[in-house]
């Protein structure tokens, strides 16, 4: 599942290439609106979300335009003419302007929706991290309403705050000092916490490489993230890695057993 600092600079390229612009051409190649044509229709822009991403689009009607990355999805922006760097089968959104063309590829969700009806898609999320009406008070007031919760799941229940995916629940807990397995209950700056969130993607939404050690340097980017059976980067111990969460849908867990040491 990409992080909010993906989903951020995704919007940020759908604006580059559509924002104040009019569609020549829409060609969706999802079933449910495989008719619809929103051409001529004016792009007011692209907003993120926590991971959704809203581009609104005036018809005759007032539309937003609905996706969502999850695993696999990606936008890229092109030339007219200019070859795409994904099979144009996994194309599931083309919009074309006079000579530009933003393309979704394997988008998880693509849906059309009224305006008017945002709120349905996105109102359930929390505070997003890299949102304008970011609200850290609120963030640590709704990962209280369940104290009993492990990190490795309250970090990434988009309803507590928006934005955090693996790789950062990884990278907080480790810079942190606190295993995944550590308790909301048990962190002792739950404040401080959330603020070094806020911090990790607000660093990384203009990079072109993500980097929570301040090094830009291949392999030397993440503290644990993947880096399971590779030495700790601070002191040298072996990271652990382990599967975690529902049969069929485990997510993996890294920590330093000497950085990160096992709550009680």
């Amino acid at each position: 599942m990409p992080e909010g600092d993906t989903v951020y600079r995704a919007a940020r390229l759908l604006d580059r290439t559509l924002a104040g612009h009019v569609l020549a051409d829409s060609d969706f190649r999802v079933p449910q609106l495989a008719t619809v044509d929103l051409s001529g229709g004016r792009v007011l822009g692209t907003w993120s979300r926590g991971k959704h991403l809203l581009t609104r689009i005036d018809t005759d009607h007032a539309w937003t335009l609905h996706t969502h990355l999850k695993m696999e999805g990606s936008w890229h922006s092109y030339l007219r003419g200019q070859r795409w760097r994904r099979p144009s089968h996994t194309a599931r959104v083309v919009l074309t302007t006079g000579d530009r063309v933003a393309v979704g590829f394997s988008l998880g969700i693509v849906e059309l929706l009224p305006r008017d009806q945002e709120e349905g898609v996105v109102g359930h999320l929390g505070p997003d991290l890299l949102g304008p009406d970011w609200d850290e008070a609120e963030a640590c007031r709704r990962l209280e309403e369940d104290p009993s919760r492990p990190l490795a799941e309250a970090l990434l229940d988009q309803t507590r705050l928006a934005g955090i995916g693996n790789m950062y629940l990884a990278e907080l807990c480790f810079v942190s000092g606190l295993h995944p397995q550590t308790t909301v209950a048990q962190v002792p700056d739950l404040l401080r916490l959330v603020r070094r969130a806020h911090q990790m993607l607000d660093l990384n939404k203009e990079r072109p490489h993500q980097s929570t050690t301040g090094d830009l340097r291949q392999g030397r980017r993440m503290w644990v993230y993947r880096r399971d059976r590779q030495p700790c980067l601070r002191c040298g111990t072996t990271i652990e890695v382990a599967m975690r969460g529902e049969p069929g849908r485990e997510r993996a867990s890294y920590w330093c057993p000497s950085c990160q040491p096992e709550p009680a």
